[in-house]
């Protein structure tokens, strides 16, 4: 996000959506529950492509009024169904159409193009004419406008071009380049009007009794897959067909969760199909999972890098390709006003018409502490996961140059830890997972003076460090990797020194420009767990602060702690709950074996999922005690699905049934089973060059494993 004090997030003019379809090549659509995709001015909603609007309003009225809304679902994360039927309203000569005696289904799925097919069925016992009118408009603005950003001069909406089933939407940019949208309706619409930046398309219909009638639309982004001659009910038949298979495909490719809770095992087919539907290919360029919709519907380093380590459990090829596609991206050279660097991990890369003018910097944007961090701490992970020594030999360069910049650049002065100062007018002021302009404060809720050292992110060089020194090893650099060895213990040392807060047995937030520790309360300590680097009993301290009531809401960890002057519950990242920082503190709490802390954890999550659509955790929500009866209460403009909000699920999964892969063999240490399960199975698991089928099932208050099946070589050692 721009860093201009614009936080859209916060916007109290967006609406949340009910209805997601996102794919493919980048291409979403947001819609209302009534299925109606509203003007930007109403809900910063609309069909979206390449970071740019295509769409801005969609509705359809039926005798001049809107339909009605009854419900809406989503199949299989891309394929949306949304009931309407009609107010009451009165036919030329009079007659009266009762309310509710038409029935109207939306199908709509996109693949290449956006399809949308309308059935109508009249229930009177005589027939119905009426117009049914469809108003469509396009302002094609940037993704950073729709969020807020105000710009100087824009470029020209061109006139609309009316055609014979349909109109074409165009805009020239500041860029040069020409977007446009092209709408084809089936049947021939009875008439087309064009307005400046908007159209018209009605539809003359008679509705015998008990009789289906079908409308279908098409639209089409820059005209890059326009098939003419083919019928765009024959089109939508044949999409409809292809992604079910794609998706089936992903399906069979990944690890298969079952359990003895029905609601528990929809919360997981939500999830891996959420993973595909957030899958984006750039021809040429390989893929990446998007970070979330709506608002980061493409790469971001940080995001990708945790989710891909998070889902290393259900399907490694996410991993690989998001370490693939930000390699490629990899940091060249010294770019002040892109903050980038030899050797960093982008932080965000788009595509749209202020990038290409160059208004912002994200082509891409380096502005991230943490992810050329997480690009080893992956690397590590899922060559531990996989043994692809191949995948290790094709980014060894990458490696290296990853700890070039953390050597080189990272340490701004000097003192071995790592440090971001904003270099960019149009970047970001904090540069950690918690990016927004006021995430990091003191305990007054001043502003520090940077440049400023994260907690979290000394940790993850610890472990990115120690990582780093074993892959290098095996690449045969064993006096590089001797000298990593001795940095990580140094940096230990020190970070135990000045990052510990005796007093509360907990660490501080951050060390701010002049070295003094900033010592607000906040999760960020709490991620520092899972890289090993705090002594035994300090970390079991850190456990236990975590779940004291200001920092456990009971639904929970909190971002910041309730004692803070700074918290405020409904804020982005100072009081609210985030999925995928608890999944990573329970990473953490597993590797030091704080299983009562890890079990009430994910009890709260998980009792928490109920209270969201499909059972889906958003990217965040509000950080209120847990009271009574009344469930979570949601953050207004959350992104839903968010890849590490999803990918977190999995990770709970992995880390309470305490699989561990060392010594090229696969462990389970006290696995404890999912909240309100008896027995689950984890089947198709890709580990090592092996496939396994695993249960896991509690006896007389144990949880027992057992190996159902196994395929390949690799060891299981089932611990007690």
């Amino acid at each position: 996000m721009l860093d201009t004090e614009l936080d859209l997030r916060n916007n109290p003019g967006v609406v949340e959506p009910a209805t997601e379809v996102l794919k493919e090549g980048g291409i979403f659509l947001i819609s209302l529950p009534d299925g109606s995709v509203l003007d930007g001015g109403n809900g910063n909603l609309g069909l979206y492509y390449n970071d740019t609007r295509y769409l801005s309003h969609l509705e359809f009225l039926v005798a001049g009024q809107r339909p009605v809304f009854l419900s809406s679902s989503i199949r299989d994360s891309h394929f949306a169904q949304i009931e309407l039927t009609n107010p009451v309203f009165n036919l030329p000569d009079g007659t009266m159409v009762p309310a509710q005696t038409i029935h109207l289904r939306q199908l709509r799925l996109i693949k290449g193009a956006f399809f949308q097919r309308l059935r109508l069925i009249n229930f009177n016992p005589f027939p119905v004419k009426l117009m049914l009118r469809f108003n469509l408009a396009a302002d094609f603005r940037d993704i950073f406008e729709v969020r807020g950003s105000q710009r100087r001069r824009r470029g020209e909406l061109l006139p609309v071009e009316v055609r014979r089933q349909g109109l074409v939407l165009a805009y020239r940019g500041l860029d040069n380049l020409i977007r446009t949208t092209h709408i084809t309706f089936e049947p021939v619409p009875t008439s087309i009007t064009g307005h400046h930046d908007r159209a018209e398309v009605g539809f003359e219909l008679t509705l015998p009794p008990q009789k289906k009638i079908y409308l279908h639309l098409k639209i089409e982004l820059d005209a890059g897959n326009t098939t003419p001659g083919n019928k765009i009910s024959d089109l939508f038949s044949a999409a409809t067909i292809e992604q079910a298979a794609a998706y089936h495909q992903w399906q069979r490719e990944s690890t298969r969760v079952w359990t003895d809770n029905s609601f528990i095992n929809a919360m997981f087919q939500t999830a891996v199909t959420d993973l595909k539907a957030l899958q984006i290919d750039y021809p040429g360029e390989g893929g990446i999972i998007a970070a979330g919709i709506p608002w980061y519907t493409a790469p971001f380093g940080r995001d990708s890098l945790i989710t891909s380590w998070q889902t290393l459990i259900l399907n490694p090829a996410l991993a690989r390709q998001t370490l693939r596609f930000l390699a490629r991206y990899q940091g060249k050279g010294v770019d002040r006003w892109r903050e980038e660097r030899p050797g960093k991990i982008l932080h965000e890369l788009r595509r749209g018409e202020m990038t290409g003018c160059g208004e912002v910097p994200h082509s891409p944007y380096y502005g991230s502490i943490d992810a050329t961090l997480w690009f080893i701490i992956l690397l590590a992970a899922t060559y531990k996961w996989t043994q692809d020594d191949d995948l290790l030999q094709e980014l060894a360069d990458p490696l290296r140059n990853c700890l070039h910049w953390c050597l080189r650049y990272g340490d701004l002065d000097g003192d071995g830890y790592l440090e971001y100062l904003r270099e960019s007018p149009a970047g970001l002021t904090n540069q950690g997972w918690k990016d927004s302009w006021d995430a990091v404060v003191d305990r007054e809720g001043r502003l520090p003076v940077g440049p400023i050292a994260l907690v979290e992110v000394q940790a993850y060089y610890y472990l990115a460090l120690t990582e780093a020194a074993h892959l290098l090893s095996l690449l045969g650099d064993k006096p590089t990797a001797a000298g990593l060895k001795k940095r990580a213990q140094r940096l230990k040392a020190r970070f135990n020194q000045d990052f510990w807060l005796e007093d509360e047995g907990y660490l501080i937030f951050a060390l701010d420009g002049e070295k003094r520790p900033l010592t607000t309360l906040v999760s960020n300590g709490g991620q520092a767990l899972f890289t090993g680097i705090l002594p035994p009993e300090r970390a079991r301290r850190v456990a236990q602060r975590l779940m004291a009531a200001d920092f456990y809401s009971g639904w929970g960890i909190r971002t910041m702690s309730k004692r803070e002057k700074a918290y405020n519950p409904m804020s982005y990242h100072n009081g609210s709950v985030w999925p995928h920082d608890n999944a990573i503190i329970a990473a953490g709490l597993r590797r030091y074996q704080c299983l009562d802390e890890l079990s009430r954890l994910a009890a709260g999550l998980f009792a928490a999922s109920p209270h969201f659509n499909y059972r889906r955790w958003p990217e965040l929500f509000c950080g209120f005690t847990r009271r009574g009866l009344s469930g979570p209460v949601r953050y207004p403009v959350a992104c839903d699905p968010q890849a590490w909000a999803v990918g977190s699920l999995f990770s709970f999964l992995h880390h309470l049934l305490g699989l561990e892969l060392r010594e090229q063999s696969l462990f389970i240490s006290r696995p404890l089973l999912l909240p309100g399960t008896r027995r689950v199975e984890i089947r198709n698991l890709a580990v090592a060059g092996s496939r396994l089928d695993l249960a896991f099932e509690e006896k007389d208050g144990r949880v027992m494993a057992n190996l159902l099946k196994k395929e390949g070589n690799l060891k299981v050692i089932i611990e007690a």
